[in-house]
């Protein structure tokens, strides 16, 4: 993987970005880099490693976000992963749950930033692909000139290929993940700085980025743009990624065709165990804005959701779709 591709990213999202969600995903960006959901480096170590690493080739490139603060632990992991053919290694030091935080891991890392270069160093020497981190400017009451600083420092001394920085404070007491996401204000002021001091590393800026226009504006202040909620909400905007980030000159899938491969592809899924729900849930937000789209979500909320529903329910609602786009491009 290249630094190139790492101009525009798909957000590790807890619950959302698993193997169906990133192959969704693909299927309208040929170029953004995909990452999993973050995943406890004790699992890969100790847990089912077919469902919690496989993915579709077709996903690449796509990245792992581990978590966990023991480097021999977090090495382990990482090599395995790279075994397991993952384009990618990230350290999440971000999230703020109360999950993570009784791991002694996620956000609360930016309080260690010598643990931090540590476990990077460590992840470092076990693989041959790119290391990364993801963080926040910032915990509680640190103040994000010194605290962002020292662990880009450390980040950068132990060899990372990246930086990710979600341009928000993380309030580990008094505020849920939600809020989280919500109530710190954004700083990008702080990462734009950042990558001024940095010139050498890549330094990607994440964090209320709702759309892809939005997103592109920023390149020219910071190497890499990461996208959330925006993305998963409202996934059809992921077929302009290529054009307005990369200056690809090839056409947006055409709705039609993205159907058709998505249908395949939960119908595989449905043969070897798994339901049509686990492969839809991730495409609700499809068509939103647009006629038909109270009608999509519908069928596929609840005709999908059903034990028996296969990939016709996925046809079903499509057809339901009024005035349906020759293709997801906003060109």
């Amino acid at each position: 993987m290249t630094i190139e591709a790492a101009r525009f990213a798909v957000a590790p999202m807890v619950d959302w970005t698993d193997r169906h969600c990133r192959f969704f995903h693909r299927q309208l960006s040929r170029r953004a880099l995909l990452y999993t959901e973050m995943i406890v480096a004790d699992a890969v170590l100790h847990g089912d490693r077919d469902r919690l690493l496989a993915f579709d080739a077709a996903e690449h490139p796509v990245a792992i976000q581990l978590g966990g603060s023991e480097p021999g632990k977090l090495a382990m992991a990482a090599r395995i992963a790279e075994e397991w053919g993952y384009d990618e290694v990230n350290l999440n030091v971000g999230c703020p749950s109360d999950r993570v935080q009784s791991g002694a891991f996620g956000a609360c890392l930016m309080r260690e930033p010598a643990l931090v270069g540590a476990c990077l160093s460590a992840m470092r020497d076990a693989v041959s692909i790119p290391v990364t981190v993801k963080c926040r400017i910032g915990v509680d009451e640190q103040d994000p000139e010194v605290a962002l600083d020292m662990l880009a420092d450390t980040a950068r001394e132990a060899g990372v290929a990246a930086i990710w920085v979600h341009a928000r404070k993380a309030w580990l007491q008094g505020l849920d993940p939600k809020q989280n996401r919500e109530i710190p204000p954004l700083d990008y002021d702080r990462v734009f700085r950042l990558k001024q001091r940095l010139p050498d590393i890549f330094v990607g800026l994440n964090g209320g980025l709702r759309t892809v226009s939005d997103a592109a504006s920023q390149l020219d202040k910071v190497d890499g743009v990461m996208m959330g909620r925006g993305a998963y909400e409202t996934p059809d905007q992921l077929a302009e990624v290529d054009r307005l980030i990369f200056g690809s000159a090839a056409p947006a899938i055409e709705t039609a065709v993205l159907i058709e491969r998505m249908a395949g592809y939960a119908e595989r899924h449905i043969a070897a165990g798994g339901r049509l729900s686990h492969v839809t849930r991730h495409m609700i937000g499809l068509f939103t804005g647009r006629p038909g789209a109270r009608r999509w979500r519908r069928i596929l909320t609840e005709e999908g959701a059903r034990p028996s529903a296969n990939a016709d329910v996925l046809h079903r609602a499509f057809a339901a779709i009024e005035e349906a786009p020759l293709s997801l491009s906003a060109a």
